[in-house]
């Protein structure tokens, strides 16, 4: 029988918590205790990638604009300000909507970077794999994309990187010919790209008289969806209390029906006829706005007739996020 060599205990790196790196689930950990990534301080990193936080866009300028441009809007883009100023090298850094092949950025030629939105994400923190993926762009080589990964538990968010004072003011886009500088001479597979990405986007308009709300057009009927900031329970008594007297639609022919939550916020929906473009609800939208701050004022107990609209309102209401 062959002789067992003798094993030595060589010195384990000493680590701390702060400093192990992510590897992979079935790698020894690096912290040098012996065991799997995963059994060690692969757990709590994982708990942390997982752990769902509600409203993720919270603190940002432009919360609702954030969730609308996530889940509803299909081309749109934003300017974002960098809370220590833009880096050498980088004239401008831009939230987009979708990017080609949905990558989750992309640093152009020169230089500028593009960041995704609507994009899967690793862990329960959109913002914090979205700031990941924006630091990495800064300093990805130009003309490249900048490939999805978890990010660090411990890594910071997109509220400690963006300008807390900057203006978030979304344009949105008829397609997503944003995508390239010239598209008029892109390759055949970017045009290809871009006629596939453009039929199939809704055409959507931002209102201007309020914060958050957008208009549709549906072969069917046109549709206005606003993100709304107030505290659920809150809001959906203001809407019960119009609603049961006959005062949240946006003008004849046009119904609410129903609301749903995305990242931490309520947004209503209203039913719009074809014909009703979104200029026509501006006015009726700004008319509203002033009808909910008074209901949203009131603390009185919900009438029977309240009540029954409000059990109407929730029971159509959906949660995307």
């Amino acid at each position: 029988m062959a002789k067992k060599r003798p094993q030595t205990k060589a010195k384990r790196p000493q680590i701390t918590e702060g400093e192990v790196p992510v590897v992979g689930a079935r790698e020894p950990c690096p912290c040098g205790s012996g065991r799997r990534y995963k059994a060690c301080h692969g757990r709590a990193a994982a708990q942390a990638a997982t752990e769902l936080v509600q409203r993720p866009f919270e603190g940002l300028p432009g919360e609702g604009d954030w969730v609308a441009l996530r889940e509803l809007v299909p081309a749109a883009t934003v300017e974002l300000p960098l809370r220590d100023g833009l880096p050498e090298g980088v004239p401008s850094v831009t939230l987009a909507t979708v990017l080609p092949m949905a990558w989750p950025a992309l640093r152009r030629d020169d230089g500028s970077v593009l960041l995704g939105l609507q994009n899967d994400t690793a862990s329960g923190d959109i913002s914090r794999d979205l700031a990941d993926t924006l630091r990495r762009a800064l300093t990805a080589p130009v003309g490249t994309p900048v490939e999805g990964r978890r990010a660090p538990a411990d890594g910071p968010r997109l509220q400690d990187l963006l300008d807390p004072e900057g203006a978030f003011e979304p344009v949105v886009h008829e397609g997503f010919e944003f995508w390239v500088p010239d598209a008029d001479n892109s390759t055949p597979e970017v045009a290809a790209s871009l006629e596939r990405a453009n039929a199939a986007a809704i055409p959507t308009v931002r209102l201007t008289g309020v914060d958050a709300a957008y208009w549709c057009e549906t072969p069917d009927k046109n549709h206005l969806r606003w993100v709304m900031p107030h505290p659920e329970e809150q809001l959906l008594d203001a809407l019960a209390r119009l609603h049961a007297a006959g005062r949240s639609s946006l003008g004849e022919g046009t119904r609410l029906v129903g609301s749903f939550r995305a990242h931490g916020l309520t947004v209503p929906v209203w039913d719009l006829p074809s014909g009703v473009t979104a200029e026509d609800v501006e006015k009726p939208a700004a008319e509203f706005a002033e009808r909910l701050a008074g209901a949203l004022a009131t603390d009185a107990p919900l009438t029977p007739e309240e009540r029954r609209a409000r059990g109407g309102l929730t029971n159509r209401q959906v949660t995307l996020s």
